[in-house]
C-alpha cells in the first residue's frame, strides 16, 4: 500500500519503538483507514465502512496515546507521533464532511458525547443546583441550577444521561417526566424574578412516554412550558448538545437563539420512529432521517436553528476540552447580542421567529 502524501519522516532506528516495530504498524493502521475513507468516499460514503473508519481511528489514538508515554524523552519519535496525531485529526474531518442524516444520528448518539456537566464542569463556575418541583418530586434526568458564565450570573437547565448503568437507572436515560419539566419552568420564573439569562443544554430523545408520566400530566407540563418560555423577560439560549427529539425536546428549547452542536440533531420524531409510521418498518431509518431534514445545517436552512457550533474533528466525544471551548464562545456571542436588545424588541423578535416557523406560502 502507498504510503500517504503527508506521511512524517521515519524515526531513528535504534529508536525502542521501531525496532519493537510499534511505529511503523500504526503508520501502517492509518494508511489503511485513509484508503478506506478514501474508497468509500469515491462515490457516496458508505456507512458501514465510515463506521468501521471512525472506531479505527479511536483505536488509533488510543494506541498513539501510550506510544507516547514510551516515546519519554525521545524527541524524533515524539515529532513522528505528533504527525499521526495531525493525520488522524485530518481523517475524522475528512470522514464527518462525508456523513449523511442518519450517521450524523449515530454520531449524535454516541455514548461518550459529552452531557451538560461536562460543559458546566468546564465553562461555568460557582454551580448551585435546584432540586424538585414543589409538587411531586426531583427529576434528575433534567438539571438546574445558577451559575455564573465569564462574570454573568445565569440559570442553567438542562437533560443529563447517565453513564454507568447506575447513573442512567437514575437519571432515567436522560427522559424527564412531567415533574422535570415543572421543575425547569419553576427554576425559569425564578431567573425571571432577578432578571438573569438562561442557557439550556437540549440532549433528549423525547419525554419519558410511561403510564405514570401520563397520569402525572405530561402533555400539559409539555404545553406549559412552552407558553410560558415564550412569554419570559429574560434571555433565552438553547443548545442542541446531542439529540433533540419532540415535545421533550422543545420543552426547554424555545428560545431566541437556539444553537445546534455540528453533529447533533433536531426532529419531531426520531428516524425509527418516523420510519415504523410511514412505512410500518423501522429499517428504513436512513431514508427517515434524510426525509426529516434532522441535521444541523438542515434546521437552520429551515429557521427552526439559528447557528451551528464547531466540533472537534471527529466529534465532540473526542476532545471535551475543546468542545466546550466552541460552545463557550457561540454562548459568548449570542449571550452577548441579546442581552444589549431592549427587552421589548427581544420579545418581539421571539414572537415573530416562532410564528414564522413552517410558513411554506406568502400571502400576496
Amino acid at each position: 500500500m502507498a504510503a500517504p502524501k503527508n506521511q512524517a519522516a521515519p524515526v531513528e532506528r535504534d529508536s525502542p519503538l521501531v525496532k519493537n516495530g510499534l511505529l511503523p504498524a500504526v503508520d501502517y493502521w492509518i494508511s489503511a483507514v485513509q484508503s478506506l475513507v478514501e474508497s468509500s468516499g469515491a462515490k457516496a460514503p458508505q456507512m458501514e465502512a465510515t463506521s468501521k473508519a471512525q472506531q479505527e481511528l479511536e483505536r488509533i489514538e488510543k494506541q498513539i496515546g501510550e506510544l507516547e508515554k514510551a516515546a519519554g524523552e525521545n524527541q524524533a519519535a515524539r515529532k513522528q507521533l505528533q504527525d499521526m496525531h495531525e493525520r488522524v485529526g485530518s481523517l475524522r474531518r475528512q470522514i464527518t464532511s462525508q456523513l449523511g442524516p442518519w450517521q450524523k444520528v449515530e454520531l449524535a448518539r454516541h455514548p461518550q458525547r459529552p452531557y451538560m456537566m461536562d460543559y458546566v464542569d468546564r465553562l461555568f463556575t460557582d454551580f448551585s443546583e435546584i432540586h424538585g418541583d414543589r409538587g411531586f418530586s426531583d427529576d434528575q434526568a433534567i438539571i438546574c441550577g445558577m451559575a455564573r458564565f465569564r462574570g454573568h450570573e445565569c440559570l442553567l437547565v438542562g437533560t443529563q444521561k447517565g453513564r454507568d448503568n447506575k447513573e442512567k437507572f437514575r437519571r432515567n436515560f436522560g427522559s424527564p417526566h412531567p415533574e422535570g419539566y415543572r421543575k425547569a419552568l419553576r427554576a425559569m420564573k425564578l431567573a425571571e424574578k432577578f432578571d438573569r439569562p438562561i442557557i439550556t443544554f437540549v440532549d433528549v430523545v423525547g419525554a419519558y412516554p410511561g403510564l405514570g408520566a401520563e397520569e402525572r400530566g405530561q402533555a400539559e407540563a409539555i404545553a406549559h412550558n412552552l407558553r410560558e418560555m415564550a412569554r419570559l423577560n429574560v434571555p433565552v439560549v438553547a443548545i442542541i448538545t446531542g439529540e433533540g427529539g419532540s415535545g421533550g425536546a422543545l420543552a426547554i428549547a424555545v428560545a431566541d437563539r437556539v444553537l445546534m452542536m455540528e453533529n447533533s440533531i433536531y426532529s419531531v420524531i426520531s428516524p425509527e420512529g418516523c420510519a415504523s409510521i410511514m412505512w410500518r418498518d423501522a429499517s428504513k431509518k436512513e431514508v427517515a432521517a434524510a426525509a426529516l431534514k434532522i441535521t444541523a445545517e438542515d434546521n437552520v436552512a429551515l429557521g427552526t436553528a439559528e447557528d451551528i457550533i464547531k466540533e472537534p474533528a471527529g466529534g465532540a466525544h473526542t476532545d471535551y476540552d475543546e468542545a466546550a471551548a466552541f460552545v463557550g464562545e457561540a454562548i459568548a456571542k449570542h449571550l452577548g447580542e441579546l442581552m444589549q436588545m431592549p427587552k421589548e424588541q427581544m420579545l418581539e423578535e421571539r414572537y415573530k421567529k416562532f410564528r414564522e416557523m413552517a410558513k411554506y406560502f406568502e400571502q400576496v
